[in-house]
């Protein structure tokens, strides 16, 4: 962003004997912050939680899923993200999650997205009230965001899901040239949580799930993505269309990591301003 380097846009302040921490973004907005939180029983099931301070907390919680392949990639690969995010929403609790990176003796589905469920039970119990979820990814956790927003939303939990170049039909034949795409056809999705005839690639789809109740979507793609090709956006946007499900979509100039630089990175934090104000006018 254009904006003063990172490390002068915030002072981390340590509150003696605690583990809790206060993060002073510009523009007067403090966050009580807390680091690699457990939020359930496996050792990879943390998060880092920010909380505002000095202000009427919102009732809304953004989790923030990484990407990666779904085998690779930390949280903190979008903590700068995060942390611009927070300007624009000062009032929002803010969850950055890692989660159960998948290998070759351990199938990403159903563990990472039973651990974005368990990082939604522990937020309920955290903060002692039912919040209403925003889930936001980039790549595999755009995925994963759409994914368990789609199929798993009965209780209209989550009011939104932010999607940075996430793959979301796997079966796409421009996605298929994906150059780990042999991990996707072997190792994405243990075959015993397949209960239709369907193959493992379209259960895995976020597309497939989507119903006329499904989230709010806002996506975004890079006009010049090698890994997840743009026609992933129209395919999303006509079952999305199809449905009647509010949704917004956008390109930008650049390749799969594009949206995180300038100017493209303000765009999307702006657009995602504008599409969360606007569901909360409706």
């Amino acid at each position: 962003m254009k904006k003063l380097p990172f490390l002068f846009l915030f002072v981390i302040l340590f509150l003696s004997g605690c583990r809790e921490k206060t993060l002073k973004l510009q523009n007067d907005i403090s966050f009580s912050f807390q680091n690699d939180v457990a939020y359930g029983k496996y050792p990879e099931e943390k998060l880092d939680l920010y909380l505002p301070k000095n202000a009427k907390q919102n009732k809304e919680v953004f989790i923030i899923i990484h990407g990666g392949g779904w085998r690779a990639g930390k949280k903190s690969d979008l903590t700068f993200f995060t942390r611009s995010l927070m300007e624009k929403f000062p009032h929002h609790v803010f969850a950055n999650i890692e989660y159960r990176l998948a290998s070759k003796d351990r199938f990403a589905l159903p563990n990472q997205t039973e651990d974005i469920r368990d990082a939604m039970l522990f937020l309920e119990k955290e903060l002692k009230y039912k919040p209403q979820f925003i889930l936001l990814g980039n790549s595999a956790g755009a995925h994963l965001s759409m994914l368990y927003a789609y199929q798993f939303n009965e209780n209209q939990k989550i009011k939104a899901v932010v999607n940075i170049v996430g793959p979301a039909d796997l079966s796409d034949k421009s996605f298929t040239t994906y150059t780990d795409y042999s991990f996707v056809e072997n190792h994405l999705i243990d075959p015993k949580i397949i209960d239709t005839p369907l193959s493992k690639e379209k259960f895995a789809s976020p597309v497939y799930w989507i119903r006329k109740t499904s989230a709010p979507t806002l996506s975004f793609y890079g006009t010049r993505d090698p890994i997840v090709p743009v026609s992933q956006m129209k395919i999303l946007d006509s079952a999305l269309n199809y449905y009647h499900v509010q949704h917004q979509s956008y390109e930008f100039t650049g390749d799969h990591m594009g949206w995180m630089r300038a100017p493209n990175d303000e765009f999307l934090i702006q657009k995602i301003s504008e599409f969360i104000k606007n569901l909360n006018q409706k």
